[in-house]
């Protein structure tokens, strides 16, 4: 008997390859790169491809890779990290740069936001805080490197780093929504396309119940972001299946 195929990307070998965002790690402390990297194997599309303790040995690894993030320390045995910062912005622009630190000097993160990075994180570093960072970014970076244009909204998003929301304002979310919640719903039934996808595979892939998925679901089509349709199988009852509408100009 045939394996039912799921909506998504398969991510198992022989199914389709989803790359992961290449992580590279600067920081001097071995103890906290193995919390960083423990942090980052617990995160979904995310894998550390490499380490330095020093922001000599970075420059070196930049050399021979290309990560898409750089999760960097401001204080270096060697420099600081906001001078590795404008390092990279002069030589690798298309690299993403979170710092993580115990500094916490407003000019020190006044020096790291004129560099461009995309987030700034106060030691001691609580997991829940880093996934949800991490989240915000790799959904930042799927929607940059989709779009082709976009709207007044969208750029002031991106500027306040606010996770995009379709153009839902967090008023206009009834009572017993969580935005982030949310946005991983919305994620999920955007990759499925014109597939369709049920409450129950959307719980499975964003590891909520079936009545919790169902719930976010009937929200969108409540806001006509989605549509629902039922579909007949050879035997049982219906089965309820969920598309999202692609926003038109």
């Amino acid at each position: 008997m045939a394996a039912r195929c799921s909506p998504f990307p398969c991510r198992e070998k022989g199914g389709l390859a989803v790359k992961k965002l290449e992580v590279l790690i600067v920081e001097d402390d071995l103890r906290i790169i193995d919390i960083n990297r423990r942090f980052v194997s617990k995160i979904e599309g995310f894998e550390v491809i490499a380490t330095a303790t020093n922001g000599s040995d970075a420059k070196e690894l930049f050399a021979a890779i290309r990560p898409d993030l750089v999760l960097l320390d401001v204080y270096l045995p060697d420099m600081l990290g906001t001078e590795l910062v404008w390092y990279i912005r002069q030589h690798y622009r298309e690299v993403d740069i979170i710092m993580i630190t115990a500094a916490k000097e407003m000019e020190m993160v006044q020096e790291a936001l004129r560099g461009g990075v995309f987030d700034y994180i106060v030691k001691p570093l609580v997991f829940e805080r880093f996934r949800e960072r991490l989240e915000s970014y790799r959904a930042h970076l799927t929607r940059t490197r989709e779009a082709t244009e976009v709207d007044q909204d969208v750029i002031d998003q991106m500027l306040t780093r606010r996770p995009i929301q379709a153009k839902m304002r967090e008023s206009a979310v009834p009572k017993g929504i969580d935005q982030l919640t949310l946005e991983k719903v919305i994620e999920a039934i955007r990759q499925t396309g014109d597939k369709g996808v049920s409450a129950e595979e959307i719980g499975r892939e964003i590891g909520t119940s079936r009545t919790t998925a169902r719930r976010y679901l009937e929200h969108l089509v409540q806001e006509k972001k989605a549509r629902a349709d039922l579909i007949y199988g050879s035997v049982g009852r219906p089965e309820r299946k969920y598309r999202f509408l692609q926003e038109r100009a």
